[in-house]
């Protein structure tokens, strides 16, 4: 991809590689994430853009990957590579960090390789050893110093060291004690002096005193001396410190020979880190600023949905405000877009966005869309955008505009994207405009993807005369004369440069002059085109309220929908019980014939017989079911009757109530006569009356009779 520095600059990528680069955790990594650039190859993108999504689907799940974080070994390495060198304990502590952590990395993304397959592809190139790591350990220890059990020879002069201490100490108290005996010190006794614990001597005794005098107090009062014997066991302790640095430096040695074969390794190692980094800070800015990766178009099809500048979107989060998304389409069949409408509406930041998203998406970065987007690949993006005056080169604005139309004329090919803010400004309207419409349709002829943004009508017209290329209008809102930050695909925009001149307290007679000052026919276009606007900005208002309704009857029919199917299984569990019941009935009522039989003619074996018959044929109606099974269909029964008894209680409630009522209004009792159809006040089941015994009634309910007070029946419909 062929991208100017200039373009960089003016779409403000370099803000953006500062704000991702921040959420590095090296130095390293930020270094390389400054440098992001657009890929040159295809194949590489796409594989970056895809370890990127990894890394991002990792913040939304369990499987977190380990930290990366890790201190630089650039100077180690360097290091390794010249002969007789050898590291210090604090490299080799670096060293064993990066390998640790690399070793953690690379086998947590080979057990997850399901969760981030395209990272585990990037990781399963590097080895995974610790033969380095348990080399260092045996010889270096976690405080970075070197073990006693480094080598025999280290052991025994350490232990030699501690024994040769012991006897300086020692010596020193036996001094000390003897000398304070003879009063021959200060009152503090002892000092320390280069290191070296001394006798603090009175100044008139230091001859008396045998050893080394090392100095004296600011007042010459005092004499530091160390003591004869101590001063014998502290040079045999400088020799074996000495042999002990001697013996560490060649262990350190040995160990970084040792080192040298892996040095390829390590910085594998600390590549890998580094990229990780880098990719881990283009997943947390991605979350930062809500992007995703979109589809990659093969066919040129440019669609971006619900597009948010991120610096934008980032600067308004922080004040709390609304960032507005930009919908863009873009396909061989309408390659250009020619966007007009009045000055702060958004036309300039339309444009940014589109050619930022782009470049970042070709760098590697995920980018803030809604995830039905799709976006294709260009060779160049060009960019003219914002005022280019050069002093030091003597360019005006319009030269250097001039200049860079040039530029595109060499470059611009069917892979290419160009944007172009405020087209043809600069010169005479009417010369530039002219100027500015040939350039354009010279681009259309090449095939060129591009959007620029204008005021002139010339360009207006063109936009809707050629067939691939398509007018755009920042919406304004007619009675506010607000901007309403939304980009409408289809109509050209006016500038409304009236309206906005009186909005900003012109006068209204200077307005009135400056219109009789133009063509007649152009402040009717414009008027036309604003008219279309507020016509087109109606219509919008209508739809969304028209869509809003259908959400709403969507959401209600939904509801109902919900009711019915809840009522529909009310209604077949109820079912059930009232078949399940009428069973039971019945087989109560044969029972009681059963019984009244045996009762009259005393046959026992008749009555069993009966009563296997019965049990026979109710069990060929049964089927076998599990125990679980038959659980499940007890639990699903008492449910039932649960909720039966709650809507029977309910109802009674009303009942009472409503019988309450009723007697309030005295009303005169019913005269039942045979044959009429009655029911009892607190139930359901409808019957008819067979006989009528002073106030008794028998009540004929199909399969079974019953005799009730008439008190307790209510009258349904009389016998004829």
């Amino acid at each position: 991809m062929h991208i100017q520095e200039k373009t960089l600059k003016d779409i403000e990528f370099h803000t953006v590689l500062e704000q991702m680069s921040s959420y590095c955790l090296t130095h390293l990594g930020t270094e390389k994430a400054l440098q992001c650039a657009p890929f040159s190859k295809k194949d590489d993108l796409l594989i970056a853009l895809a370890r990127t999504n990894d890394y991002l689907a990792s913040f939304e799940n369990d499987n977190r990957i380990p930290n990366h974080s890790f201190e630089p070994i650039t100077k180690e390495i360097q290091l390794l590579k010249i002969e007789n060198s050898y590291l210090e304990t604090s490299s080799f502590k670096k060293i064993k960090a990066i390998s640790t952590t690399c070793n953690e990395i690379i086998g947590f993304l080979k057990k997850f390789n399901t969760y981030y397959p395209h990272l585990f592809e990037f990781a399963s190139a590097i080895p995974i050893t610790t033969e380095l790591i348990v080399q260092i350990d045996a010889i270096i220890d976690r405080f970075g110093d070197v073990k006693d059990q480094a080598s025999e020879t280290l052991f025994t002069l350490r232990q030699e060291i501690n024994s040769v201490r012991g006897k300086i100490n020692q010596s020193f108290m036996s001094a000390l004690n003897a000398y304070s005996a003879m009063d021959y010190l200060d009152d503090i006794r002892e000092s320390v002096v280069e290191n070296k614990r001394v006798l603090a001597v009175k100044a008139m005794y230091r001859r008396k005193v045998k050893g080394s005098i090392l100095g004296n107090s600011k007042t010459g009062s005092i004499v530091y001396i160390e003591p004869e014997d101590t001063f014998k066991h502290t040079r045999e302790l400088n020799n074996l410190v000495f042999e002990e640095s001697e013996e560490i430096t060649r262990i350190l040695k040995e160990l970084t020979n040792y080192t040298r074969s892996f040095r390829d390794l390590l910085k594998d190692y600390q590549e890998f880190l580094t990229e990780l980094d880098v990719i881990f800070a283009k997943a947390k800015y991605a979350a930062s600023i809500n992007a995703i990766l979109p589809e990659i178009a093969e066919d040129r099809t440019y669609e971006l949905k619900d597009a948010v500048h991120p610096l934008l979107y980032i600067s308004n989060k922080k004040k709390k405000l609304k960032t507005f998304p930009q919908s863009i389409l873009l396909h061989p069949e309408n390659r250009i877009i020619v966007i007009s409408g009045p000055n702060a509406g958004g036309k300039s930041i339309t444009l940014k966005t589109v050619g930022l998203l782009q470049v970042m998406l070709q760098s590697g970065l995920l980018i803030p869309v809604h995830e039905r987007s799709k976006v294709c690949l260009f060779d160049r993006i060009l960019t003219d955008i914002g005022d280019n005056q050069s002093i030091e080169n003597h360019l005006s604005t319009y030269s250097y505009r001039l200049k860079q139309m040039n530029y595109f004329l060499k470059k611009c090919n069917k892979n290419t994207l160009f944007l172009i803010d405020e087209f043809g400004t600069g010169s005479d309207p009417e010369l530039g405009g002219a100027l500015a419409e040939t350039f354009l349709e010279e681009f259309y002829h090449r095939e060129s993807y591009g959007i620029i943004t204008t005021h002139y009508s010339n360009l207006k017209v063109l936009a809707n005369e050629l067939p691939y290329m398509q007018n755009a209008n920042m919406m304004f809102d007619e009675k506010s004369l607000e901007p309403m930050f939304k980009l409408a695909l289809g109509q050209a925009g006016s500038s409304f440069t009236f309206e906005v001149a009186q909005k900003n307290g012109i006068p209204f007679g200077l307005i009135n002059r400056a219109k009789k000052k133009i063509e007649r026919g152009k402040v009717r276009f414009d008027a036309t085109i604003a008219k279309l606007q507020k016509e087109r900005s109606k219509l919008e208002k209508t739809e969304r309220s028209l869509k809003l309704n259908e959400r709403k009857k969507l959401d209600e029919t939904e509801k109902l929908e919900e009711t019915n199917l809840k009522i529909q299984k009310k209604l077949e569990s109820y079912q059930e019980l009232y078949d399940s019941n009428q069973r039971l009935i019945y087989l109560g009522q044969k029972m009681n014939d059963l019984a009244e039989r045996y009762f009259e003619n005393n046959q026992k074996r008749e009555l069993m017989g009966e009563l296997f018959k019965m049990v026979q044929i109710e069990n060929s109606k049964r089927k076998k079911v599990s125990a679980q099974a038959k659980k499940v269909q007890k639990a699903k029964e008492q449910k039932v009757i649960k909720e039966v008894e709650k809507t029977i209680e309910v109802i009674r409630e009303k009942k009472k109530a409503a019988k309450v009522k009723i007697a309030k209004t005295p009303q005169p009792k019913p005269i039942f006569k045979i044959g009429d159809r009655v029911r009892l006040q607190d139930g359901r089941a409808i019957g008819s009356i067979d006989k009528l015994e002073k106030n008794k009634a028998v009540i004929n309910y199909g399969m079974f009779t019953t005799n009730v007070s008439v008190e307790q029946l209510e009258l349904v419909e009389a016998a004829k």
